[in-house]
């Protein structure tokens, strides 16, 4: 029973490769569904926990408690509709992905796993990168993009996973030493990437 997380530079095939890697070993695959995990914690709308990952770290907790009074968020926010910063987020996220880790066969995307998960000694953490030009490329031919619209996604969602990480008051996200493997995905393909970490996880 092993939990691998995956963290990635955006285009680099992180999805792609964690689906066939949970097909190749039966494990469950969970992406965006921690947002929704998350919501459902603190009984708010997934999009109010998009927002959260979209903003820089800092900014929306300062709006929220700048803008908007205390005494109005205590009354309008009550138990039944919830509420949500960046502090009930993160800490969420490390709930949520500590329980998905005790179920154990799982493949992890991004959201930090590496850290929250860091101690576990049944954990493998992986880093896809890749140069810039071949992730536009992948979003290209994987999801059906013109080269503007897979350069602008690419370009947004780099400076998401900045501000993600900010969250976790971590800057060293990209550093090899929190991994047990860094595949670059401009020089490996597909396969490849999936045969070696599945050695790795199942020697």
């Amino acid at each position: 029973m092993s939990i691998i997380t995956i963290s990635r530079q955006f285009g680099a095939g992180g999805k792609t490769l964690g689906k066939m890697i949970s097909e190749k070993l039966g494990y469950s695959l969970v992406d965006n569904e921690i947002i929704q995990m998350v919501a459902e914690k603190a009984k708010v709308s997934s999009q109010w926990v998009e927002s959260i990952e979209k903003e820089a770290g800092g900014k929306f907790l300062k709006f929220i408690s700048g803008v908007v009074p205390k005494s109005l968020v205590d009354r309008v926010l009550d138990e039944k509709r919830g509420y949500i910063d960046e502090e009930i987020y993160v800490d969420s996220l490390h709930k949520i992905i500590s329980r998905l880790a005790d179920a154990g066969n799982v493949v992890i995307i991004g959201r930090g796993g590496q850290y929250v998960l860091k101690e576990r000694e049944d954990t493998f953490h992986l880093l896809l990168i890749g140069e810039k030009e071949d992730r536009v490329k992948f979003m290209e031919e994987h999801y059906d993009l013109t080269s503007k619209q897979a350069l602008q996604a690419v370009e947004m969602d780099d400076k998401r996973r900045i501000n993600l990480y900010r969250k976790f008051g971590k800057k060293d996200y990209d550093h090899p030493d929190l991994y047990h493997i860094v595949l670059n995905m401009s020089k490996v393909d597909l396969e490849t990437a999936r045969d070696m970490v599945c050695r790795l996880v199942k020697p």
